[in-house]
């Protein structure tokens, strides 16, 4: 396996991160069997989720989340402009085309707003930025924070649950300070040179944690390792792995001979589960808040009837780490004179008014996750969102017609893979199929189509954890100097 082998260990242990888009999870490998690290409570699999209170106290995984529902829901949201000076500020999320919005760097005043009842800011999806040009500062209250700053309390997090799990394992009580690190093919969004900045980062927030020696190993290729790992007798030459998680699908061609091989080909775009749940709440949900309704008010002479301008709303909705910025007049004002008409869209609109105000737009996407679990599972599912009235029923077919382009992204990119590494479907004899997002019905009949009979599921949110303990144990990984 090609990367440059690093130093000699002083341990019998390989240890693999992987910090994923929407979950992590780590592994233990023992040169016989891999030992997965149970990071929350009753789980292997934890959130990858910061959440910063106003005392600037950060709490990572589940109850971080849980800090975020139990301060914000139902919460009425009050907004004051602030002068912010000079500065850049981004918000964090990410637009339509998986790029950072727009930072600005000139003096501006009032242009920030401060939610004063606000206990604390989460961020989730935190890897989805690190490719980012303008390496973004998050505001948090009145204090910018760097990506980094947000990733190393989870990644320290990880190394503490190491540590407590090596203790049983080897009964060693030693610090641990070493990894394989998992990256996508392409980070999301990376342009030119963002791969390499998005390592640089990444690298950074590992140092901070005190992994000091690190080595890096591409996420499919650990998933695809886990598999052979686990199956020494399998005797598949040509391997597809599927990667499929919350912000990226990567894919790489394997070729095996006898216990080595070697990687043709890899491929990956920033697709994922995420995308899929904005898809979801534009087109089940928008309608429902009164996307495409009518409206009416006084112009100078005569009264003027136009579509009620929702375009403004739909960025704030679909990234909810921002969407209490809503509530500011200019979006409020039009929809309580809105929903004075009285007719029947009102009620649509008063809806629209609720989730704003009671920042509900984090537990709508919730919600949105489950829908699309249980759809994974049944062919129809309840979509029940009590707070804001609204029950509806969603069965597989109209789930697969709503992700439909997304679906076809996902074609492509087999196409795409098969294309870089000059195969046909036939020259595969095995796809490994992971990440939570390959649990979909849609995406298994597209892999089972295209190679009827074999195509296997495995370990979806764990394989790449695995493969990452294997690789550093076999010295697999390539090293990035520490700048």
């Amino acid at each position: 396996m090609s990367g440059s082998h690093h130093q000699q260990q002083n341990t019998t242990y390989g240890i693999g991160v992987d910090f994923g888009t929407s979950n992590s999870a780590a592994a233990i490998f023992d040169g016989r069997n891999v030992h997965l690290v149970r990071l929350e409570t009753n789980s292997t699999i934890m959130p990858s989720a910061t959440y910063i209170d106003r005392d600037y106290k950060i709490v990572t995984g589940q109850s971080a989340i849980d800090h975020y529902i139990e301060s914000n829901m139902g919460r009425k949201v009050e907004l004051s402009a602030e002068v912010l000076g000079e500065g850049r500020t981004t918000t964090g999320q990410i637009g339509d085309h998986g790029l950072p919005e727009e930072s600005n760097t000139e003096k501006f005043y009032g242009q920030s707003f401060v939610d004063s009842g606000q206990k604390g800011r989460l961020f989730r999806g935190t890897k989805r930025l690190l490719s980012s040009t303008n390496a973004p500062r998050l505001m948090v209250f009145d204090r910018a924070f760097r990506l980094v700053a947000l990733i190393t309390p989870l990644l320290l997090r990880i190394r503490r649950s190491i540590e407590e799990r090596l203790a049983t394992l080897a009964h060693s009580e030693n610090p641990v300070d070493h990894a394989c690190i998992g990256h996508p093919v392409n980070f999301e969004g990376a342009g030119p040179g963002g791969n390499r900045r998005a390592l640089d980062l990444l690298s950074e927030a590992y140092g901070h944690a005190e992994y000091t020696e690190q080595s890096y190993y591409p996420e499919p290729i650990a998933a695809a390792l886990s598999y052979l790992y686990s199956n020494p007798h399998a005797s598949e030459q040509m391997l597809l792995a599927v990667d499929f998680g919350g912000g990226t699908l990567d894919l790489c061609i394997l070729k095996r001979s006898q216990q080595d091989f070697s990687v043709i080909a890899t491929h990956g775009i920033g697709l994922g589960g995420d995308h899929i749940d904005q898809v979801l709440f534009r087109k089940l949900l928008f309608p429902l808040l009164g996307k495409g309704e009518r409206w009416r008010r006084a112009g100078e002479d005569r009264v003027i009837e136009t579509t009620f301008p929702f375009e403004e709303y739909e960025e704030f909705l679909l990234n909810w780490a921002v969407s209490y910025m809503l509530n500011q007049n200019q979006y409020t004002s039009p929809l309580m004179q809105r929903i004075q008409y009285g007719d029947e869209a009102a009620s649509k609109f008063q809806r629209l008014y609720d989730l704003i105000k009671n920042n509900y737009s984090y537990l709508v996407f919730q919600y949105l996750k489950e829908l699309k679990a249980t759809l994974s599972d049944q062919h129809e599912a309840k979509l029940d969102i009590p707070e804001l009235d609204i029950e509806l029923i969603v069965n597989r077919q109209e789930f697969e017609l709503i992700i439909v382009d997304l679906l076809s992204k996902f074609k492509e990119s087999i196409a795409e893979v098969l294309r870089i590494a000059k195969l046909s479907v036939h020259d595969i004899q095995l796809v490994i199929r992971t990440g939570g997002s390959s649990l979909i019905p849609a995406v298994k009949d597209i892999l089972e189509n295209q190679f009827p009979g074999m195509v296997i599921e495995h370990d979806p949110f764990t394989s790449v954890a695995a493969g990452l303990a294997i690789a550093e144990y076999q010295r697999l990984g390539s090293n990035r100097t520490n700048t």
